[in-house]
């Protein structure tokens, strides 16, 4: 009988837990969903504000470079907030910017309540693995950062095709309301079970292992990873026409065959990082160069091409999580702004493998982007191949 009394304390902070990293879990979704959302509306968008569809396209530009400039200093400045406050006024922002897109009668009011909500995303990346790490035993950091790290598989699975059929059957507006009712779903669950105790008291504040020559090489490898994972991902619509010959109205379908495969990606790496963590993180990067130059080769054919997708689904998405556990494991100084220049070279990495692919596209037609992707991958991997060598030198 006490046995059973003592442990009842025990599940109940367990649940608590469990519960604010679902609530974590549940932004990061909403997040995702948000950056992308206009791609799937930019005709609604443009025919309602009278502007261009690459006008309207430009949002999702400009919330990607300003996640770039501010999440380093932005989280240097709250890195002593504590957690509940900071995510709660971050989430807060959210609710705002999303309501105010909503509401937004012309193009200049969209693109400042965009930025607004661009500004709470840098800091909520850089902060949120920490904070969700924080809440549980070191012992099982990978699994922790794999379920945070499934809002990002499930937004373009679930999260932006239903923002745009929603924008589709009630308006634009109506897409970002719901954003807006998620978000404050989410505010609600943070400052109620995210608790209050300064951030440096947890033990994910610091690097188990911090190593400046290797958090180095790991920003180097990710700045290339991710600019090749884009080169090709920004033009996998093209590719998929024009190499593999299928019908534009299948594009969706195969999407969803590279997202679901992307859930699997996001549990195996969660699984396997805290038993392999250098395997966790070089695996999927030789993966995918190995994909993108097999689709190069041999995209062409309809079978191939669908196998092909689904295991760069697969590689892509393990990233996110193998790369940022990486740089709770070995960032000098404080966590959360060795995650902030982790944040902005993704979103760099974003930028540049979409302009990357687009210059390839335009020179040497659609096979050339799974070509640039897959030589930048190459090179990210040699980058992670040299880290133990590079970490030994004086």
């Amino acid at each position: 009988m006490t046995r059973q009394v003592s442990r009842v304390p025990e599940i109940s902070v367990r649940s608590g837990r469990v519960a604010a990293l679902t609530a974590l879990t549940l932004a990061a979704f909403a997040y995702v969903t948000t950056e992308s959302l206009p791609v799937g509306l930019l005709p609604l968008i443009a025919e309602d504000l009278g502007t261009t569809p690459s006008t309207v396209g430009l949002l999702v530009t400009a919330y990607g470079f300003t996640v770039v400039l501010a999440a380093f200093p932005l989280t240097a400045i709250t890195r002593r907030v504590p957690r509940r406050y900071l995510l709660g006024g971050l989430l807060t922002v959210f609710v705002l910017g999303s309501v105010v897109s909503a509401l937004a009668g012309d193009y200049a009011t969209l693109l400042a309540a965009r930025i607004g909500t661009a500004l709470s995303h840098a800091v909520f990346w850089s902060v949120v693995a920490a904070t969700a790490v924080g809440l549980f035993d070191p012992g099982v950091k990978g699994k922790v950062t794999g379920f945070l790290y499934g809002g990002i598989s499930l937004a373009p699975v679930i999260g932006v095709p239903a923002g745009t059929w929603l924008g589709q059957q009630a308006g634009w507006r109506a897409a970002f309301l719901a954003l807006s009712a998620l978000g404050l779903i989410t505010l609600l669950g943070i400052v109620a079970l995210v608790p209050t105790t300064p951030p440096e008291q947890s033990h994910a504040s610091t690097a188990a292992h911090p190593d400046a020559r290797r958090y180095w090489v790991l920003i180097v490898a990710t700045g290339l990873v991710i600019t090749a994972a884009f080169a090709a991902y920004t033009y996998i619509s093209v590719f998929v026409v024009q190499v593999a010959g299928f019908a534009a109205g299948s594009v969706g379908a195969l999407l969803l065959v590279f997202g679901i495969a992307g859930i699997g990606g996001t549990a195996a790496t969660g699984f396997l990082v805290d038993r392999r963590p250098r395997l966790a993180m070089v695996a999927p990067v030789g993966l995918l160069a190995a994909t993108l130059l097999a689709l190069y080769a041999y995209g062409s054919g309809k079978v191939t091409a669908v196998v092909l997708l689904a295991l760069w689904g697969f590689a892509m998405t393990c990233l996110p999580t193998a790369l940022q556990t990486r740089v709770l494991e070995v960032a000098p100084g404080n966590a959360d702004v060795g995650s902030s220049i982790y944040v902005a070279t993704f979103n760099l990495g974003i930028a540049a493998g979409a302009y990357a692919g687009g210059v390839a596209l335009r020179v040497a037609g659609a096979r050339s982007v799974m070509l640039t992707g897959a030589v930048l991958a190459a090179a990210a991997l040699g980058v992670l191949l040299l880290e133990p060598v590079i970490a030994r030198r004086r």
